[in-house]
């Protein structure tokens, strides 16, 4: 037996409204066309759903046993069809991703490549957001997830997972009287003179000056204050240490 949702939203009508012209009406359909299928259904099940004369339309027996178990199954379609519409959208959505500066290497292309792969229908967004913002977008609503430094000011805002470390750079002129170190301690480099990041980065701008240090404090984040020499043809550098987390709204 072949029964379709579409037979029962035809017969429960009918029933509902004993009545085959306003029943077509509510299912904007022809009469003919309705008692055409309600006539292919009570064939389907062998059995008359309705008693018929030229006044009046009532249900048979069988068609009143058919009514609560129509009802059901059309709740339940309902409920399946509203699901499948949900999954349908989350799979087309558009994650809004941030970035505050460029992340390690291979992350970005990894991070689509892995999107792309578990939702194929849905569509990233990647906005670059200026250092006047450091949590790239999370603070205002605009992005979904970012890719950030830490610390983040109001960190307990969000949560972040490290995904990369990268060595971070000093670059010193050869002539400097640390370049020539194997080993430097940050506390070292508290005085010098370096490109910083714009006031409106707050915590992130103080962590990555160590004022923190200058003031005597623990720094905001954890880090270790060792350095290795590597020379080139004009400066020497000295590795530091970096992060490299993603964050997203709590």
């Amino acid at each position: 037996m072949d029964v379709h949702g579409r037979d029962l939203r035809y017969f429960v009508a009918v029933a509902d409204r004993l009545n085959f012209t306003a029943a077509a009406e509510a299912l904007y359909v022809s009469q003919p066309a309705l008692s055409k299928q309600i006539r292919k259904l009570e064939s389907q099940l062998g059995a008359a759903l309705f008693v018929r004369d030229t006044r009046s339309v009532a249900l048979t027996s069988v068609g009143e046993a058919l009514l609560p178990q129509a009802r059901r199954v059309l709740v339940a379609w309902e409920t399946a069809e509203s699901a499948v519409e949900s999954a349908k959208a989350a799979q087309q959505a558009g994650l809004s991703i941030g970035i505050s500066t460029s992340p390690g290497r291979g992350i970005l292309p990894a991070v689509r490549s892995r999107f792309a792969t578990a939702f194929p229908d849905a569509k990233p967004v990647l906005r670059q957001v200026s250092w006047d913002d450091p949590t790239a977008g999370l603070a205002d609503g605009s992005t979904d997830v970012a890719f950030v430094w830490l610390p983040l000011a109001d960190g307990d805002r969000y949560r972040w997972l490290v995904v990369a470390t990268e060595p971070r750079l000093v670059a010193l002129p050869e002539t400097h009287p640390l370049a020539a170190r194997d080993s430097i301690a940050f506390t070292e480099l508290l005085d010098e003179p370096f490109l910083a990041l714009p006031t409106s980065a707050g915590v992130l701008r103080d962590y990555w000056l160590a004022l923190d240090e200058r003031a005597g404090h623990p720094p905001v984040v954890g880090a270790e204050y060792r350095a290795r020499r590597r020379p080139t043809r004009r400066w020497s550098t000295v590795t530091e240490w970096s992060w490299s987390p993603r964050a997203t709204r709590r």
